[in-house]
């Protein structure tokens, strides 16, 4: 194959699209394809070798891509490299405009995308200049300013980018990277994020296994060390899991996951969200960063297989313990997760199976022998999904997911799958009640249909349920349910498709050599008639029940419903697919029987007429030969008797017979043209007669016909679509149709028939025009040139006429001729357009009808635009058919294509791949690709034609009427996008209309052309092209329109449309490159690899033209920039410019500001001044836009490296270590003077130094070296003297401070960001210049407690803290000296409403700042923050500040943490409930650096191992006594010192705050810690929800139900235990309780990790046991709860010795009762015997209840054990009866299947149970 491909070609290409060798045409396109590709290597070279990046390298790498959609990567593997790395270079130039930067990079991930064709042989690329592009884009630091405006999509781009990259990035990539990112893993800085995330994307998995030790050895351990770890699910840890689950999937075999499998299972299951027990509490976090199910499946199916089956064995564990929440009666937000895993996983084990058996093999590196799936694994793997499989069909989501999950497990093991499909789908087809049911396993069972009907060795009994299915289908054809007749018409279609409709029956005589399964086959087929007949018939009455006359009043419209359209569509698909499978003798039968139907009815032409003329086609697309022979010459005869007399053809209503005919023959005649042609003469006498007819809907149908017939003969399309070739006429006896049911078509042998027009039909095709066309045409002419008069009727007639013709022969008539338009843009590179051969030579020596259409248009039009507008209608058809029409239109073959993938999807084999697709699929697939180059004409080039045709349509956009106006748009915006650089013609005449000093625009012109300029949701934006040259002339147009006599700002429609437009630009726009510089080095290009390039290399002299023009281009935009905000501003200055105008020119001038060219100081000037403008939106743009104006003035700071690498320490080691003490803040050392100040080294970013170095730490040069500070007026540029003289003006600042200090929504406002950026911004480039004029109102505003005065004066005092990062030590100390009194001032005057705009301000000046630089500040906030003064609220308040600053720094201020701990520790007994939980908040970030992870130091922060053991002996009193612990609340007042006791309990609250709050904030769980806790918490929870609790109770019981979920290491799961079983003997029956609640939820949320271990799960079992024999009947029923929960979810199973431990204890007899007398005690303590026995009876019905929907084989015993204790004494009775009332409603819905497990007498004994007994007995 590929040999003679490289005959032809000269080389051997990649992959081309095998459909292109089916077309009719295919010899030609070897050459043509060659041809192409030459220029576009040529030219693309050339445009980059001339540095010509727009339009030249644009344009044709647009070209590229276009090649490959029609060729797929059809060049040599040389080509293939070359064109990726021009792109990658291209992709990488640093100052490339971003939407180019987009539209490169998704052509270079298309070249990419198949990864096999080229091995890391062939293709290394770098890494760095894709990260460092990351960097820019995804972290930009001038984005959050408004100096760069990037598009949403560029971050999917770029991920995907990397992704394609990835495997071909060098074998030192991984330890380069590794390096970089290190530095960055502070797991308490947000670094940490963006470190992990970058591993995900970057790091490579796909080394082979030689190189492993420099790929993920490297970094294995560190990382799975540090996720093992890490307990409270930070938002990182998925970006781990997403690493893990690729390197799985890429190394499957070489790498033993054994250890971390139950660590893995727990935490999936955890991630799940599953509600677990009664009173569970849902941590934020965890379902905000729950795992990715996508990438959870790709793992797990990766860690299946291999020598130990441990993988397979936790699956089993989690769908067992899942699967009651499959079940339908539940329901909940974790149903989705649920279902996309269900989905998913079986997909993802096919796609391992496809790529370990039946894909070619590649260069990556394939799974070794030892580590594939053998069939015993597949088959355990479907078993444990199919119960939960089962039941999720009838989800409350739909049954979609599991249909597609029961696909692909019917891919591996058909005979476990179907069975089960099967025996739910029978008894739903017999079932009328409960249509769900029928939908949902009907589309299950569409699911499976290839795999039923294939049969196979697996499951050959398969194909004998298809015909019964088939016949029990039918009822579902309903005309009263629409959705059950939809997915019956889905599901016979899906089953004929795949099945012959032959009937074999005579085989059974003719033939010995049959099995057993394909006699019955044979057989079962002579029902095939039968079938067909019997659907014929439901929907003969289908179509009987919904004609007009019965569905409508006369009033309503003559319309399909959508409804109807969809069942239309249905029906006629589905019959065309029968007829399409019969075998000849059945369709002749069938033919017969829609024959009659039609001919003896009549039907009203609009719903039914359309439904039955569509049968009638679908039986003549068949078999036209038989068809025709009885429709058309019926057709004709009726149509000629009713025309006979000559007054029927100008009746305004017509015959119902003539027209259901005209409709009829018009359906039939879509056949091919070459079967149509006997009847030629019949079928244009008929035509004649009829396109004259007065009445609209009979004129309507006759053109129908005259286009179907023209197509019919004009067009090239495939002629049959059976599933095997050749049809199904042969007889039997050489093959046997039933052997083919369920065959994919062969790709090599498709034997397509092609419908290639001959000489014949396109002379009669021509004929018919010339009788038709011309005379139409000659009359509109002498119209529209006055010799004839026309009513509006005779020109709409006409122009249908000439509209129908040009669609049906669109494809004969040649494209429009015309001058090529010049000079829109200028390049050096040949733009040319190229042309593709579509099976078809023009015949020149015709007269182009296109050309004639096009002159007689464009005369009626200008007679038209001055007369009356009505007719335009029909124009713009005709006018866009003109300029795009070859023969089929864009928007059908969309929805072709998405039909086509649908059905691809249901039907497709994932397990083979390889295209093994159905014949009729893969015949629709190369009809779609000769479509395709159909329509592939985007760069058609622009001549003056279609100018001349823009500018009609043009003026049909801006007429008088509003539909003509809409529908005109439509064509023009898909002109636009159709030809190159045609916007550029047409911009100028739209903005005519927008003038402001034409007084002839009338206002629907106006808006038309605003409608122009707004474009349409898909197509072009004419009003933001990006490019320079276009907004210079749009934007100032759109502003200065607000002058024009047109515009009206009282008509809502005007100024919603400007809104449109502002809000359209502001959402469009990005940041248009105005440096263009190509920096790609020039190389020789090899002429060598064919095809070789036309083109010549550029010369010299042109390479020195390409840089001149190069560098003008770079100037030229310059210019237009500055042009284009300088009229902006004009408009602005306009006295006369409405408000709104103002609004948008401002918004536009917001736009404009960039990050590489400052802004012009006129447009500075007016930002500045705007600050104190009327308008709030005007001040807040300018806030924006000021703070953005200072970056750019922002004079860059030198930075110098600190050391070299040669002393850097080696090894692992993260936290505190000698080396980077000198980072920490130490108050003997802090730099006081100004020498010591200059001589400290500042760190500014808090995660350098914490867990390695970087290579190069760099840091601020020393002050001598960097720009001068205290700027002089005269030394400033003209842009900082504007800033300079408003902020030092006295008047400007009272102006701005007191806008600043108004409320803008009350109650709504926060501390904004934005005014931060613009003081910081202030005093960063002016230092503290503005500092005297500013300090008198930042005084007034701290004395002033009004909530927006006070957040004012936050803003700032941030802006300034962090403004002085460069000032002098002098200035430093000054400013300190001013803020520190401020500061005391505002905290002792804030508020409810300020205190956290405080601590915003407080966090924002501290975040990335060196703390010895700061050390004022702390050690103001250190002072006694917790003093009373000001009452409890201000002290809640100072915690809250000093934690906000304190936060900030992380690990780097131990000794500020320690104080703050010795000072707050007296203080933890608290009177004041919410100072205790600020208290508990600060403890939770004191303690927040003492994790425990991996290569971590011990911390030199505090530790909470120290301060538990201090607080658990101050809490002693507490932990001896046995009485009740009661909330005692102090009165203030009282005197004497309090005892310990209530101390102790103060305390208890604020310990128990602090527990709450880290319960989501730190990274590990103190576990050993909080269990010395736990003894406590027990004795306090309360059992009962209810509210009315105390603090103290509603605060331990929260706490423990956070603590039951979290997550535990192995070797912390005895400890626990031991504590629980220590509480279970407690003489408080309310810590019992909590010990089994707290139990359920701990062992649930650590499901493996107990599993892996057999003695814990031992102690958990006797500790329930020993439960369930407790004194308290509430514990001993929580007992048997818990107890019967364990065993639903597996951790627990039902075995021998338990079921008899219980039974045993059933048997416990009971005392006698003795006979009491009247009035006396009842029993008083029930006796140990009673409780021994009701703990057996528990047990029992644990066992029962723990399985809800199905019956094992133990529980009919049991059951019957249960009975016998009906009638003991309470509380055994009770328990009985409730078991067995459960029982009844859970088991049933499937009570039928579920009987099945009983014998006779059980199911008396059952029955007489389960009913309750008759009162009246």
């Amino acid at each position: 194959m590929k040999q003679v491909a490289s005959d032809t070609l000269g080389f051997v290409p990649q992959k081309d699209i095998v459909y292109n060798k089916l077309l009719p045409y295919a010899d030609k396109l070897d050459s043509e394809s060659n041809d192409i590709l030459a220029k576009i290597k040529g030219n693309l070279s050339r445009a980059v070798q001339l540095r010509e990046l727009w339009p030249g390298v644009l344009f044709w790498t647009r070209r590229l891509s276009t090649y490959m959609r029609l060729y797929g990567r059809k060049f040599s593997k040389e080509d293939h490299v070359l064109f990726i790395k021009l792109l990658y270079e291209l992709v990488t130039i640093p100052k490339l405009e971003i939407s180019m930067m987009q539209g490169l990079a998704r052509l270079l991930i298309n070249l990419l995308k198949k990864r096999e064709l080229l091995s890391r042989e062939d293709l290394e690329l770098p890494w760095r200049p894709l990260y460092e592009l990351q960097e820019r884009i995804l972290y930009s630091k001038t984005e959050h300013l408004g100096l760069n405006w990037f598009p949403n999509s560029v971050e999917n781009v770029l991920k995907t980018l990397v992704k394609s990259c990835r495997p071909y990035f060098p074998e030192s990539a991984t330890q380069e990277m590794l390096e970089e990112w290190r530095p960055l893993l502070c797991p308490f800085d947000v670094t940490m994020q963006r470190a992990i995330s970058y591993f995900d994307l970057f790091l490579p998995t796909t080394l082979p296994p030689h190189l492993h030790h420099k790929g993920f050895k490297l970094w294995f351990d560190e990382l799975t060390g540090l996720w093992a770890s890490v307990q409270n699910l930070p938002s990182w840890e998925v970006h781990l899991v997403n690493l893990f689950a690729r390197l799985a999937n890429d190394n499957i075999g070489y790498i033993n996951w054994d250890p971390y499998i139950p660590k893995i299972f727990t935490r999936i299951l955890r991630s799940l969200n599953l509600p677990v027990g009664s009173s569970q509490m849902l941590v934020q976090r965890y379902a905000a960063n729950a795992y990715d199910i996508s990438h959870v499946v790709l793992w797990v199916s990766s860690l299946l297989g291999g020598p130990s089956q441990q993988a397979q064995a936790q699956l089993s564990g989690l769908f067992n313990s899942i699967t009651s929440f499959f079940h339908p009666s539940n329901h909940g937000r974790w149903l989705m997760k649920l279902m996309k895993l269900l989905q998913r996983l079986p997909a993802a084990v096919v796609r391992r199976l496809h790529r370990e058996r039946y894909r070619k093999p590649t260069w990556l590196t394939p799974v070794p022998e030892s580590h594939k799936l053998t069939e015993q694994n597949i088959t355990d793997f479907v078993q444990s999904m199919m119960q939960p499989v089962l039941l999720a069909m009838f989800s409350k989501t739909g049954s979609l997911d599991a249909a597609q999950a029961l696909q692909n497990l019917a891919l591996m093991r058909p005979e476990l799958v179907i069975p089960p499909v099967l025996e739910k789908t029978y008894p739903a087809m017999e079932t009328l009640t409960e249509p769900h049911q029928l939908t949902a396993t009907l589309s299950c069972m569409i699911g499976v249909a290839r795999s039923l009907v294939s049969g196979g060795q697996r499951f050959p009994e398969g194909p004998t349920h298809m015909l019964p299915l088939l016949v029990r289908a039918l009822p579902g054809v309903d005309p009263n349910d629409f959705s059950k007749c939809m997915i019956t018409f889905q599901f016979i279609a899906t089953f004929v498709t795949l099945v012959p409709l032959v009937d074999c029956s005579s085989a059974l005589h003719e033939r010995t050599d049959l099995t057993e399964v394909e006699r019955k086959l044979c057989s079962a087929s002579a029902e095939f008639e039968d079938f067909v007949l019997q659907f014929m018939d439901r929907c003969f009455a289908l179509i009987d029940s919904s004609t007009l006359e019965q569905t409508r009043e006369e009033t309503e419209t003559e319309k399909m419903t959508h409804l109807e359209s969809l069942v239309e569509l249905g029906l006629s698909s589905t019959f065309s697919t029968i007829l399409t499978q019969c075998s000849l003798e059945i369709f002749k039968v069938a033919l017969k029987k829609v024959f009659n139907f039609a001919t003896t009815n009549i039907f009203e032409t609009r719903v039914a007429g359309r439904m039955v003329a569509d049968m009638c086609r679908a039986a003549s697309k068949c078999n036209p030969v038989e068809a025709l022979k009885r429709f058309v010459p019926h057709c004709c005869n009726a149509i000629n008797q009713i025309a006979v007399n000559e007054e029927v053809l100008n009746e305004e209503e017509l015959d119902k017979e003539l027209l259901w005919n005209l409709q009829l023959l018009s359906e039939v005649t879509r056949v091919d043209g070459d079967k149509v042609l006997p009847y030629r003469t019949q079928l244009v006498q008929i035509l004649q007669l009829t396109l004259r007819l007065k009445c609209k809907q009979g004129y309507t149908l006759a053109c129908n016909m005259l286009h179907h017939i023209l197509r019919s003969t004009a067009l090239i399309y495939p002629t049959e679509y059976c599933s095997m070739p050749g049809g199904f006429h042969q007889h039997s006896r050489d093959r046997l149709p039933i052997k083919d049911w369920g065959r994919p078509g062969d790709l090599w042998n498709l034997d397509i028939q092609w419908h290639v027009p001959c000489v014949e039909e396109t002379s009669f095709a021509f004929y018919i025009l010339d009788l038709i066309l011309q005379p139409e045409l000659q009359r509109l002419q002498r119209f529209s040139q006055g010799e004839l008069e026309m009513s509006r009727e005779d020109v709409l007639q006409s122009l249908a006429i000439v509209q129908h013709c040009l669609l049906g022969a669109g494809s004969l008539m040649p494209p429009l001729k015309g001058e090529p338009v010049s000079e829109l843009v200028q390049s050096m590179v040949n733009l040319e357009e190229t042309h593709l051969y579509i099976g078809r030579e023009y015949d020149v020596s015709r007269e182009n009808y296109r050309d004639a259409i096009c002159g007689v248009m464009r005369q009626l039009l200008r007679k038209l635009i001055f007369f009356f507008h009505t007719f335009i209608y029909g124009h713009k058809f005709i006018i866009s058919d003109l300029l795009h029409f070859k023969g089929s239109h864009k928007h059908e073959f969309d929805s072709r294509w998405k039909r086509f993938n649908l059905v691809k999807k249901s039907m497709e084999n994932r397990l083979h791949g390889r295209k093994q697709h159905i014949r009729a699929l893969l015949i629709d697939r190369v009809m779609l690709q000769h479509e395709l180059r159909k329509l592939t004409m985007e760069g058609c080039q622009y001549r003056s034609v279609h100018q001349d045709l823009m500018k009609d349509l043009l003026r049909l956009s801006t007429s008088t009427y509003s539909q003509v106006r809409s529908r005109a748009q439509g064509v023009f915006f898909t002109a636009l996008g159709t030809y190159n650089f045609c916007c550029r013609d047409l911009i100028p005449h739209v903005l005519e209309f927008l003038k402001p000093n034409r007084r002839d625009v009338t206002q629907q012109q106006f808006k038309g052309a605003l409608y122009c300029l707004l474009g349409n949701h898909s197509g072009v934006c004419l009003a933001n092209l990006h490019d320079w040259d276009c907004i210079t002339l749009t934007w100032p147009a759109i502003v200065h329109s607000g002058l024009s006599s047109a515009m009206s700002l009282e008509k809502p429609s005007i100024v919603r449309l400007f809104d449109d437009l502002a809000d359209k630009i502001h959402r469009q726009y990005e940041t248009i490159g105005i440096d263009f510089s190509v920096s790609v080095q020039e190389r020789e290009r090899d002429h060598n690899s064919p095809p070789v390039p036309p083109q010549p290399v550029p010369t010299e002299e042109e390479l020195a033209v390409g840089r001149k023009k190069q560098q003008n281009k770079n100037t030229d935009s310059e210019g237009k920039y500055e042009r284009l905000v300088a009229d902006l501003l004009d408009g602005i200055s306009n006295r006369d410019m409405p408000w709104k105008f103002e609004h948008i020119a401002i918004g536009f001038l917001s736009l404009l500001l960039r990050d590489d060219l400052p802004l012009p100081a006129p447009a500075v000037l007016f930002f500045v001044k705007s600050l104190n403008h009327d308008s709030l939106l005007v001040r807040k743009v300018a806030i924006s836009a000021v703070a953005g104006i200072m970056k750019q003035l922002k004079r860059p700071h030198k930075k110098v490296p600190l050391w070299g690498v040669s002393d850097l320490p080696s090894g692992l080691a993260a936290g505190d270590r000698p080396d980077n003490q000198w980072l920490q803040y130490h108050s003997d050392s802090l730099p006081q003077t100004q020498q010591d100040w200059e001589s400290c080294v500042f760190v500014e970013k808090t995660h350098w130094g914490y867990y390695s170095w970087p290579r190069k730490l760099m840091s601020y040069a020393p002050p001598e070296e960097q720009p001068k500070q205290n700027l002089t007026r005269e030394e400033m540029n003209e842009r900082e003297q504007i800033i300079f003289d408003h902020f030092s003006d006295p008047v400007f600042i009272a102006q701005l401070i007191e806008f600043l200090s108004l409320e803008d929504r009350k109650g709504k406002d926060k501390f904004s960001p934005r005014r931060f950026c613009l003081f910081k911004g202030l005093f960063r480039n002016f230092s503290d210049a503005f500092v005297p004029v500013l300090r008198p109102h930042m005084q007034r505003l701290v004395a002033d407690s009004h909530e927006s005065k006070q957040r004012c004066v936050a803003e700032i005092i941030s802006g300034l803290i962090r403004g002085c990062k460069h000032w002098s030590y002098v200035k430093v100390e000054g400013l300190w000296e001013v803020l520190c009194p401020l500061l005391r001032t505002a905290l002792t005057n804030i508020t409810i409403e300020t205190y956290a705009d405080w601590g915003t301000c407080i966090a924002t000046a501290c975040e990335s700042r060196d703390p010895r630089k700061l050390h004022w500040l702390f050690e103001m906030l250190m002072e006694s923050p917790v003093n009373g003064e000001g009452g409890s609220f201000v002290d809640a308040c100072r915690l809250y500040v000093l934690q906000g600053g304190l936060a900030q720094q992380e690990w780097r201020v131990p000794e500020l943490l320690h104080r703050l701990l010795q000072y707050l520790e007296p203080k933890l007994t608290q009177v004041y409930k919410n100072v205790r939980e600020r208290i508990g908040s600060v403890l939770t970030y004191i303690f927040m650096i003492d994790v425990n992870l991996p290569y971590t130091q011990p911390t030199s922060s505090p530790r909470i191992a120290d301060f538990t053991r201090r607080v658990v002996a101050r809490l002693k009193p507490l932990m001896e006594g046995d009485e009740e612990i009661q909330n005692h609340v102090m009165e203030e007042n009282e005197v004497g010192e309090p005892d310990e006791r209530t101390q102790a309990i103060k305390l208890l609250k604020t310990v128990l705050k602090w527990l709450i709050a880290s319960a989501g904030r730190s990274f590990s769980t103190a576990v050993p810690e909080q269990l010395q806790l736990l003894p406590l918490l027990f004795k306090i929870a309360p059992v009962e929800n209810d509210d009315s609790y105390d603090e103290l109770k509603r605060d331990a019981k929260t706490c423990l139900s956070l603590m039951s979920q979290g997550l535990l290491y192995a070797e912390q799961i005895p400890l626990v235990l031991r504590v629980l079983q220590g509480i279970a003997g407690s003489s408080s029956w309310h810590a019992r309780y909590t010990v089994l609640t707290y139990l359920q939820i701990m062992v649930f949320y650590n499901l493996f990790t107990f599993m892996s271990d057999q003695g814990s799960v031992d102690q958990v079992r006797a500790l329930v046991v020993s439960l369930l024999e407790d004194e308290q009947l509430e514990v001993r029923e929580m007992a048997a709860t818990t107890l019967s929960g364990f065993l639903q979810c597996n951790f627990l199973s039902m075995d021998a010795p338990m079921q008899a431990h219980f039974e045993a204890l059933c048997l416990t007899s009971l005392p006698k009762k003795k006979t009491r007398a009247l009035g006396s005690a009842v029993d008083t303590v029930p006796s140990a015997d009673l409780m021994r026995r009701h703990a057996g009876v528990l047990g029992l019905s644990a066992c029962i209840l723990s399985s809800p929907y199905d019956v094992p084989t133990w529980m009919p015993q049991l059951l019957m054990d249960l009975s016998a204790h009906l009638n003991d004494t309470q509380p055994i009775e009770m328990t009985v009866k409730k078991t067995l009332s459960n029982f009844r409603r859970t088991h049933h819905d499937n009570w039928q299947e579920h009987k099945q497990q009983f014998t006779d007498d059980q199911l008396v004994v059952l029955t007489d149970l389960l009913v309750s007994p008759c009162y009246y007995a």
